[in-house]
């Protein structure tokens, strides 16, 4: 579902009126025995912040354009003067492949006579702009498969100029840029390692901001540098499913807190807003909060929205309003910690609950 169709079934609300809890569509209920479905449809979320400052996620403001090049296997020899990314531009094949490929460490120092392997496979030449997810969706490809094959790491954040290797072709081959974007599907580890625009050379990060303002649709955020705090539960509640394995054979990543509709929903602590939407159907209304050093915070199946993408919020800030957006079948909120892209048990960083 694009987000064009999304905000047709909202309605501008004036400021005023968001700090209110909007009228909520029903929540589909997954079928018996499976308290995660991933059914094709799934209630949206009602007017708030984010419908009138974002109206569409940074992945959907520029469209990629699947024009991969096949590059051969062969052997550079290095030339007097040359640089890594020369021979990337050169060759056709990213300079961080090329270093990967051929054991080269930072500050990736290479030598007159070096023979350099040149990996075989398609590369993505990337834009100024272009979002890991986007590119991903162009192809039909799981993002945090070519996340993998180039080794991105912390913070995710793309140059232009970058030449990214895509896995092998496995979906439908002929496929228009339509039936692949309809087909594919994010989670929340997509959205914070594929979730960034690429950058010019040497281009700076936005700084963050505390005021709920629009971002440029090409701007990256700035991610705190480290966590030295600690976290404070979201909201309070009874935990009605527990981190781990639940009793449908899935897994919980998180903990699911019980809270009737229009709780007020507070950051764990303090942190950037990485995301702020509804485009993953399992948890409806969602905020990604990163908090530096590898730490990062989930709040779903929120009704309402108070932050964007790029705010700088503090510990105990009210982010949203609980609600029953997303698969469920009562009010809840869903509450994860990640570190370093991994689940871990919010019971484990949380104080006891008195």
């Amino acid at each position: 579902m694009t987000r064009k169709r999304i905000h047709k079934t909202r309605h501008v609300a004036v400021l005023a009126m968001l700090g209110t809890l909007a009228a909520c569509i029903p929540a589909t209920v997954p079928p018996a025995g499976t308290s995660r479905s991933r059914a094709t449809s799934a209630p949206r979320l009602p007017t708030d912040l984010v419908a009138l400052i974002e109206r569409e996620p940074i992945w959907n403001t520029q469209q990629v354009v699947p024009n991969a090049q096949n590059i051969p296997e062969s052997t550079y020899v290095v030339q007097s003067g040359d640089t890594l990314r020369g021979i990337g531009n050169r060759t056709g094949a990213g300079s961080e492949i090329l270093a990967m490929a051929n054991g080269l460490p930072a500050p990736f120092i290479i030598h007159p006579g070096q023979k350099l392997r040149v990996p075989a496979g398609r590369y993505h030449l990337v834009s100024e702009g272009e979002t890991g997810i986007a590119i991903a969706r162009a192809y039909g490809i799981a993002w945090r498969d070519i996340v993998g094959r180039n080794g991105l790491e912390d913070p995710f954040i793309l140059r232009r100029g970058q030449r990214l290797l895509l896995p092998s072709e496995t979906g439908p081959r002929g496929q228009t840029l339509e039936q692949r974007a309809a087909a594919f599907r994010i989670d929340i580890d997509d959205i914070l390692t594929g979730g960034q625009p690429a950058l010019k050379e040497g281009e700076r990060t936005a700084a963050a901001s505390t005021m709920a303002k629009p971002l440029p649709t090409t701007a990256a955020i700035s991610e705190p540098s480290r966590f030295s705090g600690t976290f404070a539960w979201p909201l309070s509640g009874p935990v009605i499913a527990p981190f781990g394995p639940v009793a449908s054979g899935l897994r919980n990543d998180g903990l699911d807190i019980k809270a009737p509709k229009g709780t007020p929903i507070h950051a764990a602590a303090d942190g950037v807003v990485a995301y702020a939407g509804d485009e993953i159907k399992l948890f409806g209304g969602l905020v990604l909060i990163n908090h530096g050093s590898g730490w990062v915070t989930a709040y779903g199946h929120a009704d309402t929205l108070n932050v964007v993408r790029g705010q700088k919020v503090t510990k105990g800030q009210v982010i949203g309003l609980s609600g029953t957006s997303g698969f469920v079948s009562e009010p809840k909120l869903h509450f994860e910690i990640r570190k370093d892209r991994k689940p871990v048990d919010p019971l484990l960083h949380l104080p006891k609950a008195s």
